[in-house]
């Protein structure tokens, strides 16, 4: 008899996590949804004053956000148009400005910061839909090209806006 408790005990939490809905360790609550969609980001950060045009980051961005989504969900990636949740949006900007002054008036760190425009819908609960901006940067030594340190710089840039689009979408905090 005393084994029997032992193994209920053990096994109460497991049942009420499962009658709760599916959870995961992402902070991403109950989805009731199975399948998303990440069109194409367009990058159109030229048209914002003081932006420059980056080439490929357009679909390295897209491919990010396909990649955690994926990778803290259990949704399957699909694109004939037809998902429970569709990703749309633009690179809206891709700007470097100096952010330090050293003695002699120069700058002694640059910041790059890039600005996505995204719009989630969801086909199962449109109340969950929206349109915002995400942005976020690095900083780098002036010293430094761009070029030396863009991979990080994209790398940790991606990294927080596409968790930030996942947390707005699907996260339930």
């Amino acid at each position: 008899m005393d084994t029997l408790k032992k193994l209920i005990w053990l096994l109460l939490p497991f049942f009420l996590a499962s009658s709760c809905g599916i959870y995961n360790f992402t902070g991403a609550g109950p989805i009731d949804a199975e399948t998303f969609q990440v069109n194409y980001f367009q990058n159109y950060a030229t048209q914002s004053p003081g932006s420059i045009f980056e080439p490929g980051m357009d679909r390295d961005f897209t491919q990010a956000l396909q990649n955690r989504i994926l990778d803290q969900s259990s949704l399957d990636l699909v694109n004939n148009g037809n998902a429970d949740l569709l990703y749309e949006g633009e690179i809206t900007e891709y700007r470097i400005s100096p952010m330090a002054a050293t003695a002699q008036q120069t700058a002694a760190q640059n910041r790059l910061s890039i600005r996505v425009k995204a719009r989630f819908y969801n086909r199962n609960n449109p109340d969950a839909d929206f349109d915002q901006s995400f942005s976020f940067f690095y900083d780098y030594p002036a010293n430094v090209q761009l070029a030396a340190v863009k991979d990080e710089a994209h790398e940790v840039i991606f990294e927080r806006i596409t968790q930030d689009i996942f947390n707005a979408s699907l996260a339930d905090w």
